[in-house]
């Protein structure tokens, strides 16, 4: 990890689950951790409350940073909404594709040209597994998690050759408060796995220290990425069983 030490790295949703363990990591790993949420975070070197979901809070997040020197940003805030997709309210659409897309976006445009001035630095954007398979009655929330992915891989060649790597790390399930009651009754129901946040975090600190282009967390669920992408339509009727379970949670 000694790649790390002395890196001034910026965190969103530092204060979550898998944040403060992150923050935790890094600041082991010998960085400086500045956190970035709606709380303070404290296990942070320095903590900036902001709302990523605010437009004036998230321009005056991004003068600030494009103020100081970022070494490394790490857009890991994020929110989810399961269920129905014609019951998702307009305003926590719009909400879910703020925090999730264009709050990455803004800070990433933020820090870049310090970073192409240096010839130094990285982009890590903590998508999902729910961003290559895009999933029923995650809808809104996979589309967002794809369009970071997307992000992740052009920002990648624009800035190939000039010493700014961009690394998206995609989990899959994590066991952690981001998943409401009827998350977790999905998961039972689904018989699928959700991994305990520490080993999530120990993964993303090592995909970090490593400049790794793309992490999908699980053997199983990286390999379904690459069929989904080469051929849907086997995904769709493997996915067809947990959509009628998990229709039941909403009838």
């Amino acid at each position: 990890m000694k790649r790390l030490e002395g890196k001034d790295i910026v965190l969103t949703g530092a204060a979550g689950g898998i944040g403060a363990l992150l923050a935790e990591r890094l600041k082991a790993a010998g960085a400086r951790v500045t956190g970035v949420d709606r709380i303070a975070c404290t296990g942070c070197d320095e903590a900036i409350v902001a709302d990523l979901a605010d437009e004036q809070g998230l321009a005056q997040l991004s003068d600030l940073l494009a103020g100081r020197e970022v070494d490394i940003l790490v857009n890991m805030a994020g929110i989810q909404y399961f269920g129905p997709f014609d019951r998702q309210e307009p305003a926590d659409i719009r909400l879910g594709y703020t925090v999730n897309l264009i709050a990455p976006a803004t800070l990433i445009r933020a820090v870049l040209p310090q970073m192409r001035a240096r010839g130094s630095g990285q982009i890590v954007n903590i998508g999902s597994i729910l961003g290559s398979i895009n999933y029923p009655h995650f809808a809104a929330y996979s589309s967002a998690k794809a369009g970071l992915h997307a992000l992740s891989e052009g920002l990648r060649r624009e800035l190939g050759g000039l010493g700014i790597d961009v690394t998206y790390i995609a989990p899959r399930a994590v066991n952690t408060g981001f998943n409401n009651a009827a998350v977790t009754s999905f998961f039972q129901l689904a018989r699928m796995k959700a991994d305990a946040p520490d080993a999530v975090a120990v993964r993303i600190v090592r995909a970090i220290a490593q400049r790794r282009k793309e992490v999908f967390i699980g053997l199983r669920e990286g390999l379904l990425t690459r069929v989904n992408a080469v051929s849907p339509r086997l995904i769709d009727a493997g996915l067809a069983g947990q959509t009628a379970k998990a229709r039941r949670l909403f009838s």
